[in-house]
Parts: structure tokens; C-alpha cells; sequence
């Protein structure tokens, strides 16, 4: 997504908890676009920090106006194996993180006249998968919670949807993607015959960050080539 928004010319600030693989990604992200990029070192569990983390992305280019809520974790944990502390890490990342870092940037892009704000949804905001109870209810949340923050910013210009990916080989599913057969059933699952490319996620990204989606709020779009439409 950071690459398409590149591509696109945005400016491009990389969050994440290592800085090796921030400068790995913004090295290859400039080199590709010559587009300008930046990396910010942040653990987005700690949302005390949320607001020193917008305050150092300010620094690069000014206050964020397009921002894409794309960390999130899945332990894939049996229902008795469960635990107060990995549902709360689990809740806290993927549904807390995205409203309190999205309202860390609010200001700024009320400042700017503008926002867009790109939640990452799942096949799970839909349906139940075995061994996801906490991610799926996450991810629910995620459906709901891009409602909620569209009502709440919309009025000022800032707008929120939803990207629900189906199956696309990230580290979040590597657990699948080491299982040939459970990859070739999710592909015999769409409508297409496979499983998400990364560069699928590229039209759609541009899309909601771009004034093409500005009469679209609200929204999750399900990239999932029809996984969930069955």
C-alpha cells in the first residue's frame, strides 16, 4: 500500500517497530517511485506514545493527511487457549490502535481541510474462521468502528473506509500460506481461481486516498475476489 501511494506521489512515512526493515522498505520504496519516504520507529502497543509517534511523522512532511491503519496480529489461538493478556493485545492492536492513532491525526488534517483514513478489515469482519475468536471479533470491530469514525469526521472532510483483503501472503498468514492444500482451497474458494497479489491492492488503495472517493464514506470494500460473496 505504501508503494501505490508512492507510485501514486505521495509523500510516504513507514511506521513500524524495526528500524532495519523500515530503511530496507524505504530504500526499495524510493528507488522504484523517487518519491520522497521516511520512517518513523514507533511500537503502536504503547498508545501512550500515538501522539510523539504523529508528531515525528510531522516532521518529515508535514501533518498526515492519508493514513493507513495496516498493523495488526492474528495468534490463531483454540478458544480454551485464550488469554486475558493475548485478547487484550489482540483487541487493543487491531481495533483500539486504528481509532487512537486515527484521532491523534485528526487535528492535522482538519488543519490541512482534508483526510482520508484507510482501516485494514479481514474475510472476518464477515465470517468465522476456526482458531480466530479474538482476531475475528477485532476485526468485526474494524467494520463497525470505520462506521462509526465516518459519522463522527466526515463532516470536516476526513474520510474513513475499510479494506477487507481475502487471501494474500503477508506474515500475518503464514500459517496458511505453509499449507499448499489449505492455499489452493482459498483460491477455489473465489470466483477468479486465486489467491490476492500484492500489486491487487493497489487500485483500491489509490482509490479511497485519492478525490476519486470523496462521496465514499463509511465503506469496506472486500478484495477478496469473491471469497465472501458466496
Amino acid at each position: 500500500m505504501a508503494y501505490a501511494l508512492s507510485f501514486a506521489g505521495a509523500d510516504v512515512v513507514l511506521v513500524g517497530r524495526r528500524q532495519d526493515l523500515l530503511s530496507e522498505a524505504e530504500r526499495e520504496i524510493a528507488g522504484a517511485t523517487g518519491g520522497r519516504t521516511a520512517t518513523v520507529v514507533a511500537d503502536l502497543l504503547n498508545r501512550e506514545g500515538l501522539a510523539e509517534l504523529v508528531a515525528d511523522a510531522e516532521i518529515h512532511f508535514g501533518p498526515p493527511t492519508i493514513l493507513v491503519n495496516a498493523a495488526g496480529i492474528n495468534l490463531r489461538e483454540p478458544p480454551e487457549e485464550i488469554t486475558l493478556e493475548s485478547w487484550d493485545r489482540t483487541l487493543n492492536l487491531n481495533l483500539a490502535i486504528p481509532f487512537f492513532l486515527a484521532r491523534a491525526c485528526v487535528p492535522g488534517m482538519k488543519a490541512s481541510g482534508y483526510g482520508k483514513i484507510i482501516n485494514v478489515a479481514s474475510l472476518q469482519s464477515s465470517r468465522a474462521f476456526p482458531n480466530s475468536i479474538a482476531y475475528g471479533a477485532s476485526k468485526g470491530g474494524i467494520a463497525q468502528l470505520t462506521r462509526a469514525m465516518a459519522e463522527a469526521w466526515s463532516a470536516d472532510r476526513i474520510l474513513t473506509n475499510a479494506v477487507a483483503p481475502g487471501f494474500f501472503e503477508t506474515g500475518l498468514t503464514a500459517a496458511v500460506y505453509e499449507n499448499p492444500s489449505l492455499v489452493e482451497h482459498n483460491a477455489r474458494m473465489t470466483a477468479i481461481g486465486r489467491n490476492g497479489l500484492m500489486e491487487d491492492l493497489d487500485g483500491v488503495t489509490v482509490f479511497l486516498a485519492s478525490r476519486a472517493s470523496d462521496y465514499i464514506t463509511g465503506q469496506m470494500i472486500h478484495l477478496d475476489g469473491r471469497y465472501t460473496a458466496k
